[in-house]
């Protein structure tokens, strides 16, 4: 199961919206195939792994990240292929529970004697494999994590010039990985006017579909030369609202943009329905790389999820330095809001981030 799972991540950042998922095929003590899925591949994991054990498959037993599927999609089912192999043991590390697959794969092998068992202690590592896709199937809505690096005491900015970064380049390299396994990311047209940001995935690894880079932009200031309107090959969604003049938005959809109108409250743009918008084409997880406004209505209006926080040796200090959430803020100590799940991890030298999950209904 160690060796599906550690085959399970190599396909991370290349099956959405599909789940990540490894199998291997054994024969007496020895591994004969092995298979993990990629988009790409189309093919599923357990029919690689098959295809390379060929006929030894036959009394063998297959370990599984995630249930096998027993519906025809893109490709036959994984339940049907593993009976025809003629394997006699399945061992899965958890169930699926889209409603499609949900104890069905299972349900069909045992209809035709293969024995199925699930491994104990490994459905938390498939879990965190799978994590957006799991969070997608049981809410409808992308996993959302705002990212931010920060200083010890709290600060994303100073308040005049922010040459330079606040976090090493170890620690910037770490956010690449995060980005690649992100179907989109989201920004503010603050940050942008700011940094002239790419938000682009430069993990060098393949991906299952273009990183979708959204730009919160009420009125459609974001500059047409700038370094995202200028690398856009259809990947860049720009929200508005009404207020943007229709010149604007022309210019920018002749130059590859998608733009949509999303009008929320005080004339800002209604991030909620940007987050239905993604759910509706199923991209799994967002990504938010804003500024401290963005970063508070995230969490304000209860659609952040999660955050990651890098946090960097370095104190900024000052009232006018920004928060990594501005805004009106909580008033009260007893409201504030809370996070559960908490982990930190290592980055680098001096280095750490914190991982969290928000607390909903609050």
């Amino acid at each position: 199961m160690a060796e599906a799972l550690r085959l399970a991540a190599l396909g991370r950042g290349r099956t959405s919206p599909n789940p990540a998922v490894g199998a291997v095929v054994v024969s007496g003590d020895r591994i004969i195939g092995r298979g993990f899925h990629t988009w790409q591949g189309i093919a599923h994991a357990e029919v690689l792994a098959l295809a390379e054990a060929g006929a030894a498959a036959r009394g063998a037993t297959v370990y599984v990240t995630l249930e096998p599927c027993a519906h025809q999609g893109r490709t036959g089912p994984c339940a049907d292929a593993l009976i025809a192999a003629g394997v006699s043991r399945v061992v899965a590390a958890m169930e699926d529970p889209n409603p499609v697959v949900r104890g069905k794969g299972f349900a069909l092998l045992r209809a035709t004697g293969v024995r199925v068992e699930i491994e104990e202690g490994a459905a938390g590592p498939a879990e965190a494999l799978n994590e957006p896709y799991l969070h997608f199937i049981q809410t409808g809505t992308p996993l959302v994590t705002v990212k931010a690096a920060l200083t010890l005491d709290g600060k994303i900015a100073a308040p005049q010039d922010n040459d330079g970064w606040i976090t090493s380049e170890v620690a910037r390299a770490n956010v690449q990985q995060v980005r690649h396994c992100s179907d989109a990311i989201l920004t503010g047209i603050g940050t942008v006017l700011e940094d002239d940001c790419l938000l682009t995935d430069r993990s060098g690894l393949e991906r299952s579909r273009p990183l979708l880079r959204v730009v919160l932009d009420s009125l459609l200031r974001l500059p047409l030369r700038s370094k995202i309107v200028e690398s856009a090959a259809g990947d860049v969604l720009v929200v508005c609202t009404s207020a943007a003049a229709p010149a604007r938005r022309t210019a920018l959809e002749e130059r590859g943009i998608e733009v949509i109108v999303a009008d929320g409250q005080q004339g800002r743009t209604d991030i909620a329905a940007v987050v239905r918008h993604l759910a509706g084409r199923r991209y799994l997880s967002l990504m938010v790389e804003a500024g401290s406004i963005v970063n508070w209505a995230m969490l304000d209006g209860g659609i952040a999820d999660k955050v990651l926080f890098y946090y960097a040796p370095k104190i900024l200090g000052g009232l006018k330095s920004l928060p990594v959430a501005g805004g009106a803020g909580r008033q009260r100590r007893i409201d504030a809001i809370l996070l559960n799940r908490l982990t930190v991890h290592s980055v680098s030298t001096n280095e750490f981030a914190v991982e969290a999950y928000v607390v909903k209904g609050q």
